[in-house]
């Protein structure tokens, strides 16, 4: 069974996911919550640590989706994009997703309480993307690059699906991204090994 802390977190995120953060104040978010605004400080030190670690707690849970998508040694690096995409694009996932782009929106903007949030925002999903790409034999600079365009394209895309629901033209581009992607592998890959002769 999950400690107070976790479950009040895990409570936080379906609350959030599904009305956004808005002008909520702790103490609104505390009865929703079914609990007292004193405990969520003592958890969380304050609304705006709560919203980091709820944000932390998301991005967590999709790199262990990335983790478990069952890639196996033939798979290439577009299959993989193609599995992230049905992944991460699931309707089912788009509160939290919402959730995601409006705190980092205002870490962008600036604002102090979500500043933290940028913090390993694209690093954190380097390093499995960039050694997958390397099992494939892609050079570790190529690697590195092309684990940052996927991140930020993937997050373009489910950006564009939030904004516009127009599922079959980001599907069509999505797709377009992984065929793209195959080919940037490929040639890196060869590149690399020219490079080692």
């Amino acid at each position: 069974m999950p400690d107070p802390r976790q479950r009040l977190l895990d409570a936080a995120i379906d609350h959030l996911a599904a009305h956004g953060i808005s002008d909520l104040s702790l103490r609104q978010l505390a009865a929703a919550l079914g609990t007292s605004h004193r405990m969520l400080i003592y958890h969380f030190g304050s609304k705006e640590g709560l919203l980091v670690e709820v944000i932390r707690a998301v991005e967590r849970r999709q790199r262990d989706a990335f983790a478990d998508l069952g890639l196996d040694e033939a798979a290439t690096p577009g299959d993989a994009i193609r599995r992230m995409w049905r992944r991460f694009s699931d309707p089912a996932l788009a509160p939290h997703e919402r959730l995601f782009f409006e705190v980092y929106g205002q870490a962008l903007q600036g604002r102090t309480h979500a500043l933290p949030l940028l913090d390993g925002v694209v690093e954190s999903w380097l390093e499995p993307a960039v050694e997958f790409a390397r099992a494939r034999g892609v050079p570790e600079a190529a690697a590195r690059a092309d684990a940052r365009l996927g991140v930020a394209v993937m997050r373009g895309l489910l950006l564009d699906l939030l904004a516009t629901g127009d599922r079959t033209a980001v599907d069509a581009a999505a797709e377009r991204f992984a065929v793209a992607y195959d080919t940037l592998a490929a040639a890196a890959a060869v590149h690399g090994r020219d490079a080692r002769r």
